[in-house]
């Protein structure tokens, strides 16, 4: 095949999504024709849609070496940002923004890039000036919302966040009645709709009790795993499921608008929602806890749900955990119930830390085992928020690009008064907080033996 032919093959199996395929044709091609920056950035494209963020960084290198065209610089800052690199991702997205100064993406992206390294004024600067430049264009509106919210301005960071569903990822439920804007809600029925993923819907359920303080009937359309969790939490009347369930409300809202519309600032944070442990989920905790008599007990979780897209960045190896394991009088337990598990069983880990969520019918039964340890350290998870909520004791293992909830102070949050932060000091350097983690769990349970 000459090369032209194998060019547009893997041009074409790429843009058929064959990606396997595509791979093989891109090497076999940059074989002949090594000088081909475009085809280089291509590739690192490809390697970024498939998560192989070190390939793709070296990909976007070669293109590098060429002429920086707007194709070239937009795919590599892109892919360079995604590989946790977001202080090369911020340069050469300058560089485009100066090629490119009227595609508001260039805007937008350069703010989120610029969150992305810590520098939240800088991008509440140049996403102030991409709103005004182009006042409709939601990515940017989106963007200035995180900024805001980062930086504790709770009131401005939640307006912003309405242009969500302006957006291309989520859209609007729809419902025969109106959206709750902060009208009035005495004697008014309700419905609160979940968003995002669980750990949110746990983060926001405080709010409950502020809706039902207005006169308002709530009812929750609550996902199944939840349920027992929050069946006394204050404020929520009702658990619906289906839409027959919700036939002549008078409101819904989106979850993450409650903050909002409740006029919530940094300082007037609500607590965290109380959480239900039924007895049989207590009475299975207790079995699981009972043969570890007076060990220091520590709940571990390495992984939140593999379908987010920067979990990559968030998540580790379990393997981390087992650099714990010469401690003396501390046993772990794994808090971790999903895809990987099969992993963490078969290689054997499971002798040295304890599977003790792998078979949890809901997250009731986490909050059981959860209330029974004396500490919890995860990374950034729903069982983060179960720990917070319940007020046990946990430790957030955050990467250096942590979610706006955890800014702008470096050690807590208001949000969870029990909850210590624990961030990377250079993105991606896990080994260097548990480097970290061994000295300061060491030292705890010696204290507490």
């Amino acid at each position: 095949m000459k090369p032209s032919e194998l060019r547009q093959t893997a041009i074409s199996q790429h843009s058929a999504k064959k990606y396997d395929l595509a791979k093989k044709s891109y090497a076999r091609y940059l074989e002949t024709s090594p000088h081909d920056h475009v085809m280089w950035s291509n590739l690192g494209a490809l390697f970024r849609t498939t998560q192989q963020f070190d390939y793709a960084v070296i990909a976007h290198e070669r293109a590098l070496r060429g002429k920086h065209t707007a194709q070239i610089l937009g795919n590599a800052s892109n892919a360079y940002f995604d590989a946790g690199d977001p202080k090369q991702a911020v340069k050469l997205r300058k560089q485009l923004l100066k090629l490119e100064p009227d595609d508001p993406m260039n805007h937008a992206m350069l703010g989120k890039f610029y969150r992305g390294a810590g520098k939240y004024k800088d991008a509440q600067k140049i996403l102030q000036s991409g709103v005004k430049k182009f006042p409709d264009h939601a990515e940017l509106h989106i963007q200035l919302a995180m900024a805001h919210l980062s930086l504790g301005e709770y009131p401005q960071g939640f307006d912003e966040f309405e242009w969500r569903w302006q957006g291309d990822e989520i859209s609007l439920p729809d419902f025969d009645f109106p959206i709750w804007r902060g009208q009035d809600l005495n004697g008014k029925t309700i419905v609160v709709t979940p968003e995002q993923g669980f750990g949110d819907t746990i983060l926001m359920a405080r709010f409950f009790a502020g809706l039902k303080a207005r006169g308002a009937y709530v009812k929750f359309l609550c996902k199944p795993p939840l349920v027992r969790l929050l069946s006394r939490t204050a404020g929520i009347d009702a658990f619906v499921s289906k839409k027959s369930e919700i036939a002549g409300a008078d409101y819904w809202v989106p979850m993450m608008d409650l903050p909002r519309y409740l006029g919530t600032t940094f300082d007037t944070v609500p607590a965290p929602a109380t959480l239900h442990t039924p007895a049989d989920s207590i009475a299975r905790a207790n079995a699981i806890i009972a043969p570890f008599g007076d060990q220091f007990k520590l709940g571990v979780l390495w992984s939140g749900s593999i379908t987010y897209r920067a979990n990559h960045k968030r998540s580790f190896d379990h393997h981390k955990f087992l650099e714990l394991t010469d401690i003396e009088n501390l046993q772990m337990f794994s808090l971790y119930k999903g895809p990987l598990h099969d992993d963490f069983i078969k290689d054997g880990a499971n002798a040295f830390i304890v599977d003790a969520a792998g078979h949890d019918r809901d997250f009731a039964d986490s909050a059981a085992l959860i209330k029974q340890l004396d500490l919890v350290v995860t990374m950034d998870s729903a069982i983060a928020h179960v720990a917070g909520s319940l007020g046990v004791p946990v430790w957030n293992l955050l990467h250096s690009e942590a979610y706006w909830l955890y800014e702008p102070h470096p050690k807590e949050t208001p949000w969870y008064p029990t909850m210590c932060l624990i961030r990377q000091k250079t993105a991606g350097d896990w080994d260097g907080v548990f480097k970290s983690l061994y000295k300061d769990i060491k030292q705890l349970v010696k204290k507490q033996s």
